[in-house]
């Protein structure tokens, strides 16, 4: 499968809450690394992430990437990903934020999946209070952290 398919078909079955679909696109022993929810490895616990996760707390989801760029083992793309909060504040507000995405790739399936994104912005629009948006970016910034830390010692 190349890039451009790979990606519609990572975006689509987040959009469709498929996560099997989602998951299949992951070696068996791949990893998603989300950056609200943290790391989710094996397909199971991948499609699991979609399927439950992701939609306890949202709905109607939109996810673009853009201008991937690939040498076949590594895989990288701008981002757009957007969806309907359902928790209480946000009173159904749409939230939106850019990242990067970044994919390991074996065989064509992905290895690993790590994003950067910039948060804190969508957080604001679905009226979370500043304590509240210190308290998950902190957690985000401290996660990256650790996840650098760890591939130093690889």
């Amino acid at each position: 499968m190349d890039a451009t398919a790979m990606l519609r078909t990572f975006c689509t079955s987040v959009e469709t809450r498929d996560g099997k679909a989602f998951a299949n696109l992951f070696t068996e022993d791949g990893v998603y690394h989300d950056v609200f929810y943290g790391a989710f490895a094996g397909r199971a616990k991948i499609a699991d992430m979609i399927d439950h996760h992701f939609y306890e707390t949202a709905e109607d989801f939109r996810w673009d990437m853009h201008d991937p760029v690939s040498n076949g083992s590594t895989l990288y793309a701008r981002y757009t990903f957007s969806y309907r909060s359902k928790l209480p504040e946000a009173n159904g507000k749409r939230a939106m934020f850019e990242g990067v995405a970044i994919m390991t790739l074996r065989d064509g399936l992905i290895v690993s999946y790590q994003e950067v994104a910039n948060t804190a912005p969508a957080f604001v629009d679905l009226n979370f209070a500043p304590e509240r948006i210190a308290k998950i970016v902190g957690k985000q910034g401290a996660a990256l952290k650790a996840r650098e830390e760890m591939r130093r010692h690889l």
